[in-house]
């Protein structure tokens, strides 16, 4: 599979927890060895600007950390466009889904969701488009940016039980008609992290899940990542869902 990346996501640039040293380095050990990387180019202040408010572009700038929240956001892009011949995973942070058009928190700054798939709506490349958030924390800024929009449709799912939470999903992704599907894909629901709840073959099935459905609507699929703070089980889970997402 595709995965996008640049190595300036190894950099520090915060003190929270998504930006901690040694977390993308623990998934890039534990990625298959076939994986091909892409280059990400950064967002343009057009690109991030079809998702955020110039007082909130410019909140970022004075805060120095607008150069590492575009690189991340056009990683977003790239891997959608990349989504539509095949799927993509974007090996990307600062994360994105508590980004709001106006404001921003948990670890997040722009919204890499949103500005990919506002990116390639304005461009006429998506027509619909679907979002499953997978992350342990609702994606507000998601929901924010993209809730009213009549063209995309927005799943968190919330269940406090293992079977029932996949459940859910295989429910949701069974109704899915859509030009592209793009995963919110936080790992901070696992068994050994935050969450405590999925374990390392669910997101295999999610991966899965949605490669599939995709497929049946003849679109593409792509993912990005949020959260997931254990390093030592972060790069098995992204993999897992990497697995999935290349049946």
């Amino acid at each position: 599979m595709k995965v996008v990346f640049d190595q300036a996501f190894y950099s520090v640039y915060a003190s929270d927890p998504a930006a901690e040293a040694g977390r993308i380095q623990a998934i890039v050990k534990a990625l298959p060895t076939n994986t091909v990387f892409v280059e990400p180019h950064s967002a343009s202040f057009e690109e991030i600007h079809l998702a955020h408010s110039e007082a909130h572009i410019r909140l970022i700038k004075e805060q120095d950390l607008y150069d590492i929240a575009a690189l991340a956001a056009g990683g977003a892009v790239t891997a959608a466009r990349l989504g539509l011949e095949e799927p993509a995973f974007g090996l990307i942070r600062p994360p994105g889904h508590h980004a709001s058009a106006d404001a921003a928190w948990g670890f997040c700054f722009f919204n890499n969701m949103a500005i990919a798939l506002l990116a390639l709506k304005t461009a006429g490349e998506i027509q619909t488009a679907y979002v499953l958030d997978v992350d342990l924390h609702y994606g507000d800024g998601t929901v924010n940016i993209l809730g009213e929009a009549d063209w995309v449709n927005i799943f968190n799912p919330a269940k406090n039980n293992r079977k029932a939470y996949i459940a859910s999903v295989e429910k949701a992704l069974d109704a899915v008609d859509a030009d592209i599907i793009g995963i919110s894909a936080g790992f901070d629901n696992h068994l050994e992290d935050w969450g405590g709840l999925l374990a390392t073959e669910d997101y295999y099935s999610i991966g899965r899940m949605v490669r599939q459905r995709a497929k049946q609507n003849n679109g593409g699929c792509f993912a990005l990542l949020e959260g997931g703070y254990n390093h030592s089980v972060l790069g098995q889970n992204v993999t897992a869902l990497i697995h999935g997402m290349s049946q």
